[in-house]
C-alpha cells in the first residue's frame, strides 16, 4: 500500500501572480498577459512581468549561472521552503525533484561562432553551467540546505509533473519523508521562438493576442509560449501530522508512459497517453467515475487537442468530469507546465472558483464537459495530465 503523501506548501511564479490570492484575483478579473513578442511581431507570448529571482532568494553569487527558466524554478522552490516551516535538519534530509527545460537563448548566451569556432574571449569562465540541466538543482540546494536524494528530469512538457510523481513515489515507499518537487521554464527568447517556429508548433494566425490561445476550439492554430514555474513541499502524511502542518492536498496516484511514435506529434490513437492516465487513477485506488475535474494538457494545437479530447471521452465517457485548460490563461510553460497548472488548481481549491477555458467557442469534441464560464466547485479529486514532445506522457491524481 505505501504511505499517504500530502502537499504542505507551494511556491509559484506565473503570469497570473506568485501566490494563491493574486492568482485568484487575476482569474476573477480575467487578466492575462498575452501580448505580441518583443522579438518577433508575428508571435504571441505570455510573459511573467517584472520577474527578478533575487526578490525570492536574496543575493547569491551563483544566481548568475541560472538561465531565466532555471531562475524561476529556484524562486518557486525557495518560496515553497519559506512557507513550509521545516527545520534546517529536516531540509538536510529532504529530496529534490525538478523538471527542467533546455536553455535555448543561444543568441545572447554564446559567443560569436565563425567557421565552427566560438570566440572564447566573450564567454565567462563557467558559461557551460547555464546549459547544464542540473544547475537549478545545485543552486536550490545551496539556497535551502536540501541534501537528500535528487533528480532532474528533461522529459519535455511532462517533466515537472513527472518530477512531482517521482517525489511522490519516493515518499510513498519510505525512501524519503520530505521532498521539494516541481520545475521552471521559459521559452520566450529569440532562439526558443525560432525553434518552435521551425517545428511549426506556434500559433500562426493573426496576432490578436487575447484570442490566440484557444484550447479544444475548432479554430485553434498552435500554442502560445509562456514562462514560469512552481514547486511543492511533499511530505509523508504522518510526518506532516506529527508537526501539525496544514495540508493543501493529497497526492494519490501517478502514471507515466512513452508513445514511441514520432518526435513531436502525439500517437493518433492516444493508446499510451491513455495508459498513463489509467495508471494514475489505478494507483489512487479509484475508478474514472471518481475523478471530479481534469486539468487537461490543452495546448491549443490541432493534433494534441484532438487526441486528448478523444482520450478523455474514451476513459470518462460523454459529459464526464469538468475539463479545464490552464494554458488558455498562462500559455504553454513547456517543462514547467504541469507544476504551474497544479499550483493554479491548488489556488482554485482555496477559493472554489475555477477558470473557464478562454476563447472556447466551438469545441472540437462536443462530448466533453468543458468549463465554459467561471464555475464554483469543490472537487474532491483532480487529474492533471501532460503530454510532451517525444511522446512523453504523465498524469497525476490529487485529492482535496
Amino acid at each position: 500500500m505505501g504511505r499517504s503523501v500530502v502537499i504542505t506548501a507551494m511556491g509559484a511564479i506565473t503570469s497570473l501572480g506568485d501566490c494563491p490570492e493574486a492568482i485568484a484575483e487575476r482569474i476573477a478579473k480575467g487578466q492575462v498577459t498575452f501580448q505580441v513578442s518583443p522579438v518577433d511581431a508575428n508571435v504571441v507570448v505570455a510573459p511573467v512581468a517584472g520577474f527578478d529571482v533575487r526578490r525570492y532568494t536574496g543575493r547569491h553569487k551563483n544566481l548568475r549561472y541560472l538561465h531565466r527558466g532555471a531562475a524561476m524554478a529556484a524562486a518557486a522552490a525557495n518560496q515553497a521552503v519559506q512557507h513550509a516551516g521545516l527545520s534546517e535538519d529536516q531540509w538536510a534530509r529532504a529530496g529534490l525533484f525538478l523538471g527542467a527545460g533546455p536553455n535555448l537563448d543561444l543568441g545572447t548566451e554564446c559567443g560569436r561562432i565563425e567557421d565552427g569556432q566560438m570566440t572564447a574571449s566573450e564567454l565567462s569562465a563557467l558559461w557551460m553551467l547555464r546549459f547544464l540541466p542540473n544547475t537549478a538543482a545545485s543552486v536550490i540546494a545551496q539556497l535551502t540546505g536540501i541534501r537528500g536524494e535528487n533528480l532532474t528530469l528533461g522529459n519535455a512538457c511532462a517533466a515537472s509533473l513527472q518530477a512531482i510523481g517521482e517525489a511522490y513515489r519516493k515518499i510513498k515507499h519510505g525512501d524519503l519523508d520530505i521532498a521539494i518537487a516541481g520545475g521552471g521554464d521559459s521559452r520566450l527568447s529569440a532562439g526558443a521562438i525560432l525553434a518552435y517556429q521551425k517545428a511549426q508548433a506556434l500559433f500562426n494566425g493573426d496576432t490578436r493576442p487575447l484570442s490566440a490561445c484557444r484550447p479544444f476550439d475548432r479554430l485553434r492554430q498552435g500554442f502560445i509560449p509562456g514562462e514560469g514555474g512552481a514547486c511543492f513541499v511533499l511530505e509523508a502524511a504522518d510526518h506532516a501530522a506529527a508537526r501539525g502542518a496544514a495540508v493543501l492536498a493529497e497526492v494519490c496516484g501517478y502514471g507515466a508512459t512513452m508513445d514511441g511514435h514520432t518526435m513531436t506529434a502525439p500517437q493518433p490513437d492516444g493508446q499510451w497517453a491513455a495508459q498513463a492516465v489509467r495508471a494514475a487513477i489505478a494507483e489512487a485506488g479509484m475508478t474514472p467515475g471518481k475523478i471530479d475535474l481534469i486539468s487537461a494538457h490543452g495546448t491549443s494545437t490541432p493534433l494534441n487537442d484532438e487526441v486528448e479530447a478523444d482520450i478523455i471521452q474514451r476513459i470518462f465517457g460523454r459529459h464526464g468530469p469538468l475539463v479545464l485548460a490552464m494554458k488558455s490563461w498562462i500559455g504553454h510553460l513547456a517543462a514547467a507546465c504541469g507544476a504551474a497548472e497544479l499550483a493554479i488548481c491548488l489556488s482554485a481549491l482555496q477559493t472554489g472558483v475555477w477558470p473557464e477555458i478562454r476563447n472556447l467557442e466551438t469545441p472540437c469534441n462536443a462530448a466533453l464537459n468543458y468549463v465554459r464560464a467561471k464555475t464554483m466547485a469543490r472537487p474532491g479529486t483532480i487529474l492533471i495530465q501532460n503530454f510532451g514532445f517525444g511522446g512523453q506522457n504523465a498524469a497525476l491524481v490529487v485529492r482535496s
